[in-house]
């Protein structure tokens, strides 16, 4: 029988932010590239995300009736992008660039998103976040991470990385992101990677959601099988992706 304790994995959040660029060319995503003294994923190019705070569940159980999870991530993805990036998105309106840095301010010195919300007077508008896909990392220390499509259609936006986590930022097509990750570029970890694939595939941000919508959000957790003498990586049919084998090699690239 076995006596190990059950593995909990941590609640967690990422944005995948669209911005629509010129006319005939794909739309450009926001990515960030982990600092290389991370303990998880250093080094790789990843949507902006972080871990789901015990604040963001406060937050969230005073919104909601219901079960919060969603909603906390919801709340964790928005704070993490502003925090990251400098970019505020899920608000009932837009910052200025002194709110803005006025909002990552707070929460770089140790504020939630509530202390944000009543210093500056605003209001969370948690519907503009489409859920996209949720990943799990079964191992210690694992998590459990929901993604959430998001769009600023055009123009430009005051932002900045935060040095501490990521090393820089840049936006960029799902395509040119993947090309940059085959050449040697990019890091790119297997979730960022099939998502990458996934998002490739849409001319715009209305088209993502679409796809988003048309498809059941589970749970997924690549799982090992050998093929002619190789060890492969799979994820289930019927999620909307493309791609849902790959050598074990090949999870990894960059």
């Amino acid at each position: 029988m076995d006596s190990s304790p059950p593995l909990i994995l941590r609640p967690a959040a990422t944005l995948v932010i669209f911005r629509q660029g010129a006319a005939e060319q794909p739309p450009e995503l926001l990515m960030v590239e982990r600092s290389e003294a991370m303990r998880f994923a250093a080094g790789a190019t990843v949507f902006p995300g972080g871990k789901v705070d015990p604040q963001d569940i406060g937050l969230a159980q005073s919104l909601t009736n219901e079960d919060p999870t969603d909603t906390a991530a919801r709340i964790a993805a928005i704070r993490e992008t502003l925090e990251e990036t400098g970019l505020g998105l899920g608000f009932t309106r837009g910052l200025n660039y002194d709110e803005a840095v006025a909002a990552r301010t707070i929460l770089q010195s140790g504020g939630a998103m509530g202390d944000v919300l009543s210093r500056l007077g605003l209001a969370l508008n948690l519907e503009v976040l489409t859920p996209f896909a949720r990943w799990r990392r079964e191992s210690v220390g694992g998590f459990d991470t929901r993604f959430y499509l998001a769009n600023i259609g055009t123009g430009a936006v005051d932002l900045a990385v935060d040095t501490t986590e990521n090393s820089r930022l840049f936006w960029q097509s799902a395509r040119d992101s993947l090309s940059g990750a085959a050449q040697g570029a990019l890091k790119i970890i297997l979730p960022t990677l099939l998502n990458l694939e996934r998002l490739a595939q849409f001319v715009d941000f209305h088209q993502a959601a679409a796809d988003a919508k048309a498809h059941p959000i589970v749970p997924i957790s690549a799982r090992r099988m050998m093929r002619d003498g190789e060890e492969w990586l799979t994820i289930p049919e019927g999620l909307g992706y493309p791609i849902t084998a790959m050598p074990l090699s090949a999870a990894r690239r960059g």
